[in-house]
């Protein structure tokens, strides 16, 4: 799942924060995620991440960010994936 080219760099380099989708999720697992690696209670962080939606644009679209350059418990991460996909059209 590694790769050495520039945005293979850019995925492991986000894989090495250690954030990942939480293993209890309700929707797509961020909440659980920052929550484990906070070290917070996971409904205190999705009460935050609710919170944050009343910002204008900020709170969702921060959140669009995080949901697809979060990696999943196996370290796959959805923007990665688009990527290779169209790189594999290409072929």
């Amino acid at each position: 799942m590694r790769n050495v080219d520039g945005m293979g760099k850019f995925f492991d380099s986000i894989r090495k924060t250690g954030l990942r989708r939480g293993p209890r999720r309700l929707i797509a697992g961020i909440g659980g995620g920052v929550a484990e690696k906070l070290g917070i209670n996971v409904w205190v962080a999705r009460l935050l991440i609710l919170v944050s939606f009343l910002l204008p644009v900020l709170g969702i679209g921060a959140y669009l960010v995080v949901w697809i350059l979060t990696p999943w418990q196996d370290g796959r991460i959805p923007l990665e994936r688009v990527f290779r996909s169209r790189r594999d059209l290409r072929r």
